[in-house]
Formats: C-alpha cells, structure tokens, sequence
C-alpha cells in the first residue's frame, strides 16, 4: 500500500495536470459512471491528500475521494489519451494530459461534510501544515500498545505505513516494543520532525530514503541496495541481512498483520 508522501505527491501531479482545467471524465469500468457525468467538463479547482487519503476538488463542495488501498495503481500520460482499459475506474483527460485511476480501494463522489468526516476520523499528517503532533502523543502516551503498531494506526498519525515506521523507529534507537506511554515527549518531538523531514524529501524524490549521509552505499563502500521499492534503508526488508551499523542480523516479525524490521542490538531503548 503506498506511503503517505505517494498520495500527497500526486495530489500535487493531479493540479499540475488539471487544477484550472475542465478535463473530460469518464469511468471505463462503469463503477463511476454516474459520478463521473456529473463532473464531466466540471473545472477541477484544487487537490488535497491527508494520510493514505487523496482528494479531488470540483466546483464548490464536490470531491473525489480516493484510497489506492492494496492494488490501486494511477498512471499519468500525455495527450492525446489512447483509448482506455475497461479497468479503468476514473479517466481525467484533456489537452494537458490524461491520469488513469485502476484498482483502487475507494473512488466515490463526497460532500464537504462527508469530507471533513474523513479527516476527522484520522490523525495528524506530517505533510499537512495543519498537523498537530501534540494530538497524536496525547493518544500515544496513554497507551500499552507497542509504538511500532501504534505509528501504523491511521487514527493516531496518517500516512505512516511500514517502511516509514520500521526506518524511523531504527533511526532513533527505539525498541519497536516499547509501549507508546514510555516514549517520552522529547522522543516523540523528535520522531515527528523526523517523519516530516523523510516524507518531505519522498515526495520530492518519488521514493524512499532513510539512511544518513555517512551510510549510503557510497560513504561506506557497501553495494547500493536492489528492491522493487527503491531507495536506500537501515532494516525495512533487509531481514537476515547485516545491519549497516553494527553488523548484527536484522529480524523480523509478524506484528498487526505485517511485517516488522527491526536491529535488536541498536533497537534496545
């Protein structure tokens, strides 16, 4: 599923295509047929994303609101549009382009109120200048549960998801089981700035780095990482393999369902 700073960067393609523009819309598939007719040749006046949640604003008070989900896919093009797959859920085209939304977990025409519900019911996003982190550690301090689960619950921080969460907790030397009520504000202030500064620099770069200046393949003579997911990282999916600084094996573990990364011997506070 992809990472906040995913949906916070084409948020920002969707305006660089459209905002200003009154693209054609259309559902392929049939499954945004009504929707997308009464949006059809409607000017596209903004996009906001909060979390793994994307919004497409239309005239006054109509959104789009998508989670790509597990196997939600959009792919930008240039005009003319070919002709579409009938997996396409929701096409946005015009002279400046076309963007293809398939699989996605939610695509639904909302309100301004059904829109603030969804921002009410997830927590602060560190890509948002309205974030307020001191929410978040409110609910973390309160807590037994482990804080590597507790970054990945959207209702406490949105947008975090396991990369993220495994790289940030290993760049702080946090033990992923610690309970939440034993991170400290000093640790939590400095969790969020680091979260915010990473998913900044993904979304300007498209992917995801987490590892320091003085760690890259480069600094320390080691090969550059091979994934499918790109960018370089301490432990996410480098299970059995050395860490960077220590030279002991990452592990891994099931925990709320997926996979956790972390070094045992530069995770122990």
């Amino acid at each position: 599923m992809p990472e906040g700073h995913t949906i916070h960067r084409l948020a920002a393609d969707y305006a660089d295509r459209f905002a200003g523009t009154a693209p054609r819309v259309t559902s392929p598939q049939g499954k945004f047929s009504d929707a997308a007719a009464l949006l059809d040749g409607v000017g596209l006046t903004r996009t906001e994303a909060h979390g793994k949640h994307l919004f497409l604003g239309f005239r006054d008070g109509e959104w789009v609101h998508i989670h790509l989900g597990l196997f939600g896919k959009v792919t930008f093009g240039d005009a003319p549009a070919p002709p579409p797959t009938d997996t396409v859920r929701l096409r946005l085209a015009g002279d400046t382009g076309y963007v293809d939304l398939r699989g996605p977990t939610a695509c639904a025409l909302i309100t301004d109120a059904e829109k603030r519900a969804v921002h009410a019911r997830l927590g602060p996003d560190p890509l948002r200048a309205d974030a307020d982190p001191s929410r978040a550690y409110v609910r973390v301090s309160r807590s037994r549960t482990t804080i590597a689960a507790l970054l990945m619950d959207q209702k406490i921080i949105a947008g975090v998801g396991n990369v993220y969460r495994a790289e940030v907790l290993f760049r702080h030397g946090i033990d992923p089981y610690r309970p939440g009520r034993d991170l400290t504000p000093a640790e939590w202030d400095a969790i969020w700035a680091d979260l915010v500064a990473l998913m900044r620099e993904g979304v300007r770069n498209n992917r995801i780095d987490t590892v320091r200046p003085e760690h890259t393949p480069e600094a320390m003579g080691r090969p550059p990482r091979v994934d499918d997911h790109g960018g370089e990282v301490y432990v996410y999916r480098r299970a059995h393999q050395p860490c960077h600084l220590c030279g002991d094996p990452v592990r891994t573990a099931d925990l709320a369902a997926r996979n956790l990364f972390w070094c045992p011997t530069c995770q122990q506070d």
